[in-house]
């Protein structure tokens, strides 16, 4: 793969690179138009994505940092991007194009304050894996092989000029108004912030490794704080596949349960038990060990759970709570889904709207067991989102709605969704974890 000498750091560089990906995009509509007088309309706004998405990413995958994490959460709404985006923004995942070894050693040097070489036996600088925040080496000391995770030069500095510039993309994608919208926009720019800090990283991973190791085939890294800084961090190498890798050959049923099942009860241990989760669930974060383990990296996105948002979360899961009409409608208030100033069209519409997603969404939740390979199940969750994102009344009204704490909370559970019906998993026992 190509490697990048350098990336553009200061504000006026990444904006002249946005600004310069959109004229492609303004490029291709203009095909778009001349192309829809020659072939059918679903073909020409297919060929439309494919481009748009094509020259999207790559201006995002030359940016790196928020811009491109944006991208990555984005793939995994596959419900609301055409799946030309889908795809492409997935490679965000854990395939984008490194850093060359000249400026990993000079971004390490910077870092550290060291060579590489002055603290490991060996150093490879050429990286085993990139993704939009950081790129990972292999290196050995006294015999151990090691992961060392570096983070691109600037990613840090640049998060609130990147997310101002993909503010009104995203202001338009969800429909998003009113005057405190910034909420979400600022818990989106808290959690990267996070992100870029590693010596948090490190210790949010210390943290949940030691509280799930007792949770059946699901593995760690050991973390070195004497081998890591605020923008360097360095782990055990974990040998394996990534869990998409693994779900696109294997066969096997029984080894697909029995990772569904670590998967799940990882999930719920961490937010039943403990109150803060791993919301970063994307294949690129999971691998598949020979011994059929699943072995949970990086822990850099964090989401703790306050016990007034989870309370009536979790309510609404109860079947018996969705189908009263009193209880659910006044967690719709707590949650804040419906507001106090919502007009009779507003408060009749997402109560409707709410109903319907969560008696879906939740019906894992109704059962002590339940089959995640059931097509029928995700099928029925991509009609009904596909729907509402059509909803011509919908975008009549103000899609501003819910508590900050819904975008990683829902982003948590949609990719675990994801991840557990890539791996087929079946009969996974849903309260597994008060067992634990």
């Amino acid at each position: 793969m190509k490697t990048i000498d350098n990336i553009p750091t200061s504000k006026i560089q990444r904006a002249t690179k946005l600004v310069s990906t959109g004229a492609k995009v303004g490029v291709n509509y203009l095909k778009y138009y001349g192309d829809k007088l020659v072939n059918t309309e679903e073909e020409a706004k297919n060929r439309l994505n494919k481009n748009n998405a094509s020259d999207i990413y790559d201006g995002l995958k030359q940016l790196k940092g928020s811009a491109l994490k944006v991208a990555q959460m984005l793939s995994m709404e596959k419900s609301i991007l055409p799946q030309a985006y889908v795809e492409k923004f997935s490679l965000a995942q854990f395939s984008v194009p490194p850093l060359s070894p000249p400026l990993v050693i000079k971004t390490f040097k910077k870092y550290f304050g060291k060579h590489p070489n002055e603290l490991f036996n060996t150093f490879n600088a050429t990286s085993v894996n990139a993704a939009s925040i950081g790129q990972v080496h292999i290196a050995t000391k006294n015999g151990k092989k090691l992961a060392v995770k570096i983070q691109y030069p600037g990613v840090a500095e640049s998060i609130a000029s990147d997310l101002a510039m993909v503010k009104p993309i995203a202001i338009n994608m969800f429909n998003i108004k009113g005057k405190d919208s910034d909420k979400y926009f600022k818990e989106v720019e808290h959690k990267l912030v996070e992100e870029t800090n590693y010596i948090l990283e490190m210790q949010q991973s210390k943290e949940i490794s030691n509280a799930c190791d007792h949770i059946a085939n699901l593995k760690f890294p050991k973390y070195y704080k004497n081998l890591s800084s605020e923008r360097i961090i360095t782990m055990d190498y974990m040998e394996g596949e990534h869990l998409s890798e693994f779900t696109a050959h294997n066969t096997n049923q029984k080894k697909s349960n029995k990772l569904g099942q670590a998967l799940w009860d990882f999930y719920m241990y961490q937010i039943h038990n403990l109150k803060k989760v791993h919301a970063d669930p994307h294949p690129g974060n999971f691998l598949i060990s020979e011994e059929g383990e699943l072995i949970a990296l990086d822990f850099g996105c964090m989401k703790s759970i306050p016990i007034e948002f989870y309370t009536p979360y979790f309510e609404l899961a109860k079947p018996e709570n969705v189908d009263n009409v009193e209880y659910f409608t006044s967690k719709l208030y707590e949650l804040e889904i419906l507001k106090e100033n919502d007009s009779e069209e507003e408060l009749e519409f997402f109560t409707k709207m709410f109903h319907e997603m969560l008696s879906l969404f939740t019906q894992p939740f109704h059962q002590e067991s339940f089959d995640f390979s059931n097509a029928d199940f995700f099928g029925k969750i991509a009609e009904l989102s596909e729907r509402y994102s059509k909803s011509t009344d919908l975008k009549k009204m103000n899609g501003n709605r819910g508590s900050k704490h819904f975008i990683y909370i829902n982003r948590t559970f949609f990719g675990l969704y994801n991840l557990m019906f890539d791996l087929k998993a079946q009969n996974i026992k849903i309260n597994n974890y008060l067992k634990l």
